[in-house]
């Protein structure tokens, strides 16, 4: 018998119309990856294009997991967005920094900090 995959838990906080944070808890890989895209799909289609993915609490990504969030992020600037990603524990931060994902999306120590870097609203 296989082992149960890892359940992933995707919360969101909706800051301003086009704004939210999007926090993970647990493993984002090929067994959970679904449960992400479909959220920042919806967001999107909501008109959320500046997203921040809170990333404190993924103690593991594959490169799936790693496939959506380039994904994501191609997806928010195709709608003049931005994604940020925030607190990336040590292994997420190790494929993030060999990959070069760190080089074209920042990364930031909290969701706070992320959020306060989005660019302001043209009025």
């Amino acid at each position: 018998m296989s082992p149960e995959p890892e359940v992933l838990t995707v919360s969101t906080t909706v800051h301003e119309a086009d704004r939210a944070v999007v926090s993970l808890a647990g493993e984002l890989d090929a067994d959970t990856v679904a449960v992400l895209q479909h959220q920042l799909a919806t967001l999107v289609l909501q008109g959320r294009k500046h997203l921040v993915l809170d990333l404190a609490l993924v103690p593991f990504m594959d490169s799936a997991g790693l496939n959506s969030v380039l994904r994501a992020r191609a997806e928010t600037l195709r709608y003049g967005g931005s994604l940020a990603l925030a607190a990336p524990g040590p292994a997420v931060r190790r494929l993030l920094d060999l990959t070069g994902v760190s080089l074209t999306s920042p990364l930031y120590a909290s969701s706070t900090e992320a959020l306060a870097a989005v660019p302001a609203r043209a009025e």
